[in-house]
Formats: C-alpha cells, sequence, structure tokens
C-alpha cells in the first residue's frame, strides 16, 4: 500500500504544482524566479538520473527528497579496493535512511526539492496534514561533514527512525545519539562512518533488531543529523598509504561540529563555498520566466536552442558546483563520477582513465577561477609517480620516467591498455597551473623537475627512424584503431610536452643544453599530416574512414587542449582538423560533445559550438552504456555517457570558456566564438594564461566593456575581431577599455 500510497500523492501534487506554477506564472510574470538553482516537484525515484548531489571534495551525497522516507546514499573518495598491481574499484560507502512517523494517506501539497548552487545547498519543503515540513542539507569543507537539518511548523511533529547501512555488509552499532559502523576492505583498508543526531524537544532512543542498531526519534521540533566517513588512507607510499584509525578522525569531527549550531555550521560552509564559487557570473540572456519556473526535468524535456539561455549558463555553473564539491585541496582528485557512486562494481571501476576523461575534469579549473580545485590532481600524480616508475621499468626496460595505463586506482595501481604519452598529457596540467598563476616557485620546484623527467622518458622511449625522423613505437589511437608507430594522438602530446619543458626552462633559464636537445628533438618528431580528403590524420599512414563516427578525437589534440594547431597560427592544420571533426558527427557520448565544443570554439566557430552545446542538452533516461547517440544530460543535469560520467559537465565549463575567451596563443582572444544565439551577455571572473582576470559585457553580439586585472604583471596583448593592442600592466593594476580596445 505504501508504494501505491506514494504514487497517488506524487500524482495529485504534481497536478497541484502544475495549476499552482502555470498560475502564479500568470498572476504574477514581473517576479524573477532565482538563477542558479535545479527545482523539482516530486523526489527523486533513480540514483543515477534523479537524485542531486553535494559533496566536499572528500565526502559526498547524493539526495532523493521524500516525504515519509529520506534517502542519502555517501560517499568518501578514498575508499578503494585494489593496491599498487591490481587496479580495484572505488567503492559504495554505505546509505541512511530516515523514516518519519506521517500519515501515508495524507497528501502532501506544495512539494518543491532544489539544489541552490550560489550557497550548494539542498532544501526540501511541503505541507502535510497543515504542517509545513522544511528540510536542508549541505556537506561542509571546513567541518569535514554532512548537515541534514529538518524542521516541522507543529511543535513535536517530528518522529523518525533512522538507519544506516554500510554497502559491505558491517553491523550498525548504536551508542547514545549515533550509529556507527567500522570495517577492513580486502585490501586491508579500514573504513568507518556514524551518524550523531541533535533534538530541538523530544526524545531520541536506540531500537535493536536483526540488521544492528537504529535511533528511534519522537516528537522533536527540530532534527540536526551529522553524518561523517572516513578510511585510513592518506596520499603517501613512504607510509605505507596508510594514516590514522578512521574512527579517531570521525569521532574528533563530529565532535567538533557537534558544538556548533547548526546556523554556526551552514554559515561557515556558505563563506568557505562561495569564496570560490562567487568568482565567476555568467549571464547568457534572458530566459521566459514560465521556462524558467518549470521543474528542471520538464524544463529539460522542453528544451530549445535560443529560447534558455538561462539553462545553458546554469549548466555552465553546475559544473564548476561539481568541481568544487568532488575536488578541493589536501584530498585525491575528482574520478569518472566525481566522488558519487552507488556501487561496488561502478562502470569502469570508476576510475582515473588517462586517454581523456580525468584530464577533462580538470580542463575547466584554471579558466573558471578554481585553481586551488586543481590541485588535488597534480598531488595525485606527484604521489604516484614513484609507483608508476617502478611499472614503467618493467613494461618498458631501460627506459627513464614513467607513465599510465588507461584505467588508474589511488595508489598508483592501473591496468587495462598501456597508455605511453599518458603522463605528458598529464603534464600538460602542471605547465596549465604555472602559465595561468605565474607562480614562478611552484614551477621551479613542481612543475619543472616533473616535465624534465617525463622529457627523458621520450628521449629513451622515441624511435629514431634513418631520416632523423622520431616516432612512437607503439602509439594506439583511444579507444580504436591498431597498435604502430607515429600515430598523431602520441606525436602530438610529445611535441606538446617538448614545448612546455622548453618553455619552463627559458623562463627559469636553467639547462641551456638539455633544453636544446629537447628542442632538436622536437624538431624532428613527426608532424601531423594533412590526408587525401582533407583530414587531419589520425594514423601515419592516409587510412581514414570519412564514415567513422568515434566518440574519440584524440588525434585532434593538438588543436584542444593543445596549442600547436590554430586558425591564426597553422591555418592548413586548422582547416584539417575541420573536416576530421566534421565527419566525425555531432552527436556521441556525453564527454565526447564537451570535447567536440572546445574543439569547434578553437576552429573560432561559435555556432557550431553551440550546435554541440545543444544538443549536449538532450534529455538522456537510459542507464545501460550506449556508445552512439545516447549521449547527453539526465533530469539532475548529471553528464549521461550513459552511464553517469562527470567529465562532461566539467568539459562543457571548459568549453563554454572558450566560446568567450582564449590565451592559448601569446593573446588574450575576446569573444573569439562567440555564437549568434548568445547577442547580449556578460561574464566577470573568467581567468587566461598570463595571470589575468577578466570582467567583460556585449550587447548585439559585439563587445562593449572589458575589464582586464593582472595578478601576474605579465604583458598583455588583447585581440578583438580585427583589432590587436597591447598594454603593460603592474602586478595588481586594471584596466576598462571599450569596444575599440582604447581606454
Amino acid at each position: 500500500m505504501k508504494i501505491k500510497n506514494n504514487v497517488m500523492i506524487f500524482l495529485f501534487a504534481g497536478l497541484v504544482m502544475m495549476f499552482s506554477v502555470s498560475g502564479n506564472a500568470q498572476a504574477s510574470s514581473k517576479e524573477k524566479e532565482p538563477t542558479g538553482v535545479l527545482k523539482y516537484a516530486k523526489p527523486a525515484a533513480d540514483w543515477m538520473t534523479e537524485a542531486l548531489p553535494i559533496g566536499n571534495g572528500r565526502i559526498g551525497g547524493m539526495i532523493f527528497g521524500g516525504i515519509n522516507e529520506e534517502h542519502i546514499q555517501f560517499n568518501e573518495n578514498s575508499l578503494w579496493t585494489g593496491d599498487e598491481k591490481d587496479t580495484g574499484e572505488y567503492q559504495d560507502f554505505g546509505d541512511l535512511f530516515i523514516t518519519f512517523s506521517n500519515e501515508e494517506s495524507a497528501v502532501p501539497v506544495d512539494y518543491q526539492r532544489k539544489l541552490d548552487l550560489n550557497q550548494a545547498l539542498h532544501q526540501t519543503a511541503f505541507t502535510l496534514d497543515g504542517i509545513k515540513y522544511s528540510r536542508e542539507y549541505f556537506c561542509s569543507h571546513p567541518d569535514q561533514v554532512i548537515a541534514l537539518q529538518f524542521k516541522a511548523s507543529g511543535r513535536g511533529a517530528i518522529s523518525a527512525t533512522l538507519k544506516l547501512n554500510d554497502a559491505h555488509g558491517e553491523k550498525i552499532i548504536g551508542e547514545g545519539n549515533s550509529l556507527h559502523f567500522s570495517g577492513k576492505l580486502n585490501n586491508g583498508m579500514q573504513y568507518a562512518a556514524q551518524i550523531t543526531v541533535k533534538t530541538k524537544g523530544g526524545k531520541v532512543g536506540i531500537v535493536s533488531g536483526d540488521q544492528g542498531d537504529q535511533l528511534q526519534v519522537e516528537s522533536a521540533d527540530e532534527l540536526l543529523v551529522l553524518l561523517d566517513a572516513a578510511t585510513d588512507f592518506i596520499q603517501d607510499r613512504s607510509k605505507n598509504w596508510k594514516g590514522e584509525d578512521p574512527q579517531l578522525r570521525i569521532k574528533r569531527e563530529l565532535t567538533a561540529a557537534g558544538t556548533k549550531s547548526y546556523q554556526e555550521l551552514k554559515k561557515r560552509h556558505i563563506t568557505d563555498y562561495t569564496a570560490l564559487f562567487d568568482r565567476v557570473a555568467l549571464t547568457l540572456g534572458e530566459t521566459d520566466q514560465y521556462q524558467q519556473s518549470m521543474p528542471m526535468d520538464k524544463r529539460l524535456e522542453t528544451y530549445q536552442p535560443t529560447q534558455d539561455p538561462g539553462l545553458e549558463a546554469l549548466m555552465f555553473q553546475y559544473g564548476r558546483y561539481l568541481l568544487i564539491s568532488s575536488s578541493r585541496e589536501g584530498g585525491l582528485p575528482a574520478n569518472l563520477q566525481g566522488l558519487w557512486n552507488d556501487s561496488n562494481h561502478p562502470a569502469w571501476r570508476g576510475d582515473y582513465h588517462s586517454n581523456i576523461n580525468v584530464e577533462m575534469n580538470y580542463w575547466p579549473a584554471e579558466p573558471a577561477n578554481l585553481s586551488e580545485c586543481h590541485v588535488p590532481f597534480l598531488d595525485y600524480v606527484v604521489s604516484t609517480k614513484d609507483v608508476r616508475k617502478e611499472q614503467t621499468s618493467e613494461h618498458y626496460s631501460g627506459v627513464r620516467g614513467w607513465t599510465y595505463q588507461t584505467e588508474n586506482n589511488i595508489f598508483g595501481g592501473a591496468s587495462y591498455t598501456w597508455n605511453p604519452p599518458a603522463s605528458a598529457w598529464y603534464a600538460l596540467h602542471f605547465w596549465e597551473h604555472y602559465a595561468f598563476t605565474r607562480d614562478s616557485f611552484y614551477l621551479k620546484e613542481t612543475a619543472y623537475p616533473l616535465l624534465k623527467e617525463l622529457c627523458w622518458f621520450w628521449e629513451d622511449h622515441l624511435k629514431e627512424r634513418e631520416d632523423g625522423t622520431l616516432v612512437s613505437p607503439d602509439g594506439w589511437s583511444p579507444e580504436q584503431g591498431p597498435i604502430e608507430e607515429g600515430v598523431t594522438y602520441d606525436q602530438e602530446i610529445i611535441y606538446d610536452l617538448f614545448t612546455n619543458y622548453i618553455e619552463a626552462s627559458e623562463i627559469l633559464n636553467v639547462d641551456a643544453d638539455y633544453r636544446a636537445r629537447i628542442t632538436d628533438m622536437r624538431n624532428r618528431l613527426l608532424k601531423p599530416k594533412i590526408g587525401r580528403w582533407g583530414q587531419l590524420q589520425e594514423w601515419e599512414k592516409d587510412v581514414d574512414d570519412p564514415n567513422n563516427k568515434h566518440r574519440h578525437v584524440s588525434h585532434l589534440f593538438a588543436l584542444h587542449p593543445g596549442r600547436q594547431i590554430s586558425p591564426l597560427n597553422t591555418p592548413e592544420l586548422a582547416e584539417a582538423a575541420r573536416v576530421s571533426l566534421t565527419a566525425r558527427g555531432d552527436k556521441a557520448t556525453g564527454w565526447s560533445m564537451a570535447w567536440k565544443m572546445n574543439f569547434w570554439a578553437r576552429l573560432l566557430d561559435g555556432n557550431h559550438a553551440y550546435t554541440i552545446l545543444s544538443n549536449f542538452m538532450h534529455l538522456a533516461k537510459g542507464h545501460d552504456t550506449d556508445y552512439s547517440e545516447g549521449g547527453g544530460v539526465y533530469s539532475n543535469l548529471l553528464c549521461a555517457h550513459p552511464p553517469f560520467q562527470v567529465d562532461g559537465n566539467l568539459g562543457y565549463v571548459a568549453g563554454v570558456a572558450e566560446m568567450l575567451l582564449q590565451s592559448q596563443t601569446d593573446a588574450l582572444q575576446l569573444l573569439p566564438a562567440l555564437p549568434n544565439a548568445w547577442p547580449n551577455g556578460s561574464v566577470k571572473g573568467l581567468c587566461t594564461r598570463g595571470g589575468f582576470v577578466v570582467d567583460m559585457d556585449w550587447i548585439a553580439g559585439n563587445l562593449r566593456i572589458v575589464r582586464i586585472k593582472s595578478n601576474a604583471g605579465c604583458p598583455l596583448k588583447i585581440v578583438y575581431k580585427d583589432k590587436v593592442v597591447e598594454y603593460k600592466l603592474a602586478k595588481g593594476d586594471e584596466i576598462k577599455l571599450d569596444a575599440d580596445l582604447k581606454k
């Protein structure tokens, strides 16, 4: 009866919401709906497509927003099986179920479920039997807990049973006002989780059962639940990846959080989060208020290109929200699903996939003003490189340096195909972190030594032909084609590594002799070729199939994220890249469409980039893996490969940024790929190489004003349409220019 009652409740609630929204839209059309909010008219029924994510970079949860029963599935991003040899899998941690003692036959009124990106708050509200219920959740970085607050307008109206579940089957133990569990994975990793409750009014007791203990809350006015989870993993191989007992950490963090009021916890959370999120603001045009007020699933179903620029801007900020929520300094990087995972056997292990996916996760970090969120990935590479050196040495006898395989875990363990240029691609992130921040100490102490080590790998691994040409001997174009010499994907990434090393050496004024050696090697690399049908060749031989629609377009790396090919500097190669990209088609998996947005932006074709963006807004509904045209987003806006992968969300952010501002050449290109669909708009806080922060707005497709702040004192060259200007700014200086790039 419960399922049937809930179905009837939601059907009735949906009708109420439909008439309510329609009436309000007509009666109060002047009232602005808040932007930056994902809204829904019913609870989530499915983890992947409907539940909403919260996270603090280490722990996170997927929220269902149920009425009679709330469900929070939670994760901690270091819970992995495997080790340095066995890749293992990223694991589900557990679930929290809160079942309320409400009258199931009562019909809820005014149900709404929201994710407020502006404050990183999940909110649910409804009225039941005349009592207004409100529930608010967040995942705090400063206090390292998930906080869940339940309130009601009637005194003593909150009675509930709280059930904690361990995804690995350990028994739940109750003590006082807490539930906890702990266990050990088959690789020896210790883990633990605990909830602690605080009430205003009412009482709390423990109820024992066959499945372990539960907490019973009776007649409370308010209920606060604090949740924490941890493992004993630390990013330190010298300590065998083992840190303190997770139970000690949890007890310490929950005790500290428990001394603070909910409002204090919330204030600390919002202050911490907005310090990152508020750096960038984006407006791409006006969306009709009725459309903006729709529940997100309906808004996606009715999405039409050019008609909902508000949703297109919201998707940009949602990606930034996801990166902040899954990647914070001091922790692990975002994996294939960020940190959200409800399976102990997730798709592709929930791993760090080295042939595009983990790199794409971090494309937006620097341009979208989240440089600190880039650090976990850089730290991960440093922490695992010694493991990779050993395994690389075993696989490639006599080769210095190190690289990765395609599937990788938190210990440096790896499996599946060796991906020789993976470490060189990772090195691009080290260079980009410097290029955007201009942190000379970081370049000298961290980035430069790593770039040099990886040059050693290719110095030892490249094959020299009789004519002096250098080729990668075992190239592979992910995830297709034969393994052979001189594959374009390999050659372009090696070129990029050598270029970045040379520039780093020049900036630091070190290793002139070795710089000359690498410069000579770069000059002798096999370069990209143009094939028989005008395409950029994917393989050395001209065998590309113009009917190939494969999701990977890896041979265009030199266009993006590399900088070897551009319409300004290498127009013939750029045109060949355009031919290849056109042949591959506009529809693909979610992450592939995100990469194509970036490609078209780099080709300065904003309208085609916008076509891909519009395709990305496709409402996907399937769970099964689809490599053809199943990509898009689910109703919770998570990217559908399908299944869910967070890289598409993050690649989308990078794509929009590339459409508005580019700096991979020696200049800042303003509005280089602005589509006709965004004639009026503004952006605040985008970052560029050289340490600049840019605000600008445009009207009727033309730049109106640009403000540029220099954080590093680098020379400033600006390109807008046919105008080119140069200015000298000291560190901290700001400049305001008009459409003619004049002060």
